[in-house]
């Protein structure tokens, strides 16, 4: 038995287990989208983190790297084992051709695993559904997770797929939305403590009322607890 598992996420540049072979390049007619939840590694149940998943899209085509574990029955289960542990969140394995040259029509390589997730809110409960890029903007630069900041995840994502010279606009684009938010996050940050810095009441002043010194967003405010 020998199998081949594509990889279109963090597995294109942390595979995590041991592989025989490597190869770079894509299966055709899916995409790319940030429409999954992650409540485990980049974020938590409170405040999900936003992963990335494949979307049925006809003449799409996905770059990533594919690799193949053979060498005996106990080293192909555990590589398994690890994958599904790892990707939980994804509730399928599908077949896929995978392709080395560009416009090929002849695939490389036939009976390819790919984990995705079914793009169904009712059966499939980590599926988050598309959302304004603004808005997933948002929530990819406030979640973290045991793993790390959400923000963290599509930087490699980008950096990665520029690293094998096939870079992905939809990734491209979602990246530097998330960057104008976490300079909005940051300079938030930096002006409230300025403002608890200079905020001096003399002793023995009655205050009548409350004094506010700076209101955050609630998503500003949890990336400043972590």
């Amino acid at each position: 038995m020998v199998f081949w598992i594509f990889g279109y996420g963090s597995l294109v540049w942390n595979p995590g287990f041991e592989y025989d072979e490597k190869m770079i390049g894509y299966i055709k007619d899916y995409k790319r989208v940030f429409d999954l939840a992650c409540i485990d590694h980049r974020g938590t149940p409170e405040h999900p983190a936003r992963t990335c998943t494949l979307e049925e899209s006809e003449g799409a085509i996905c770059w990533g790297a594919v690799y193949c574990v053979r060498g005996g029955l106990e080293k192909e289960k555990k590589a398994m084992e690890y994958l599904e542990r790892r990707e939980c969140e994804y509730d399928s394995k599908t077949l896929v051709d995978f392709f080395t040259e560009e416009d090929s029509a002849q695939p490389a390589l036939t009976g390819v695993i790919v984990f995705t997730s079914t793009p169904d809110k009712v059966n499939n409960k980590y599926y988050l559904g598309p959302a304004p890029l603004e808005e997933m903007a948002w929530q990819i630069a406030t979640a973290h997770g045991p793993c790390g900041d959400n923000r963290e995840y599509i930087f490699k994502m980008e950096k990665a797929l520029y690293d094998i010279d096939h870079e992905d606009d939809y990734i491209i684009e979602l990246a530097n939305e998330v960057r104008k938010v976490c300079e909005i996050v940051n300079s938030g940050i930096q002006k409230e403590k300025k403002l608890i810095g200079s905020a001096h009441i003399p002793l023995k002043t009655k205050i009548s009322s409350p004094v506010k010194i700076f209101s955050l967003p609630e998503a500003v405010v949890a990336v400043a607890a972590d």
